[in-house]
């Protein structure tokens, strides 16, 4: 069957989604993995869960070996259409209001949160020291 290089749509691989028949997509090439589900060592959940989409950053990401890559010529039933396949959208952060902070109030609070406590630290010993010494 790997002779035969048929164009599947993401809508007909999408049909072929449960543990009797399951299909996933992977860097544009489609495969049958139905056969497989029972000896995949993530587990048949894993496999199934991928399924009606582009599989390939799920694969991608847990950095299979090269014997699970050779393993998948074995499974290889066509290609993809890639005109079926969702663009992939970057993320794009909401957009926030431009937030222009003075940044002077906030070195001057800053420096009196360290300040305060000091000069009130340095009138206690003076208090203190005068207070001590007059009456001596």
């Amino acid at each position: 069957m790997a002779g035969d290089k048929k164009v599947y749509t993401l809508a007909e691989v999408s049909t072929h989604s449960d543990r009797k028949d399951c299909w996933l997509v992977i860097d544009g090439k489609v495969y049958d993995v139905t056969k497989f589900l029972e000896d995949h060592p993530g587990g048949d959940e894993v496999l199934l869960a991928a399924t009606g989409k582009d599989a390939s950053n799920d694969f991608e990401d847990i950095g299979h070996s090269s014997t699970a890559r050779a393993m998948m010529d074995e499974f290889y039933v066509g290609d993809i259409d890639s005109a079926s396949i969702p663009a992939k959208r970057m993320y794009t952060p909401p957009k926030q209001p431009h937030y222009n902070q003075d940044k002077t109030t906030d070195f001057v609070i800053k420096l009196l949160q360290f300040l305060v406590p000091l000069l009130i630290l340095g009138l206690a010993f003076g208090v203190r020291f005068y207070t001590k010494s007059s009456t001596t």
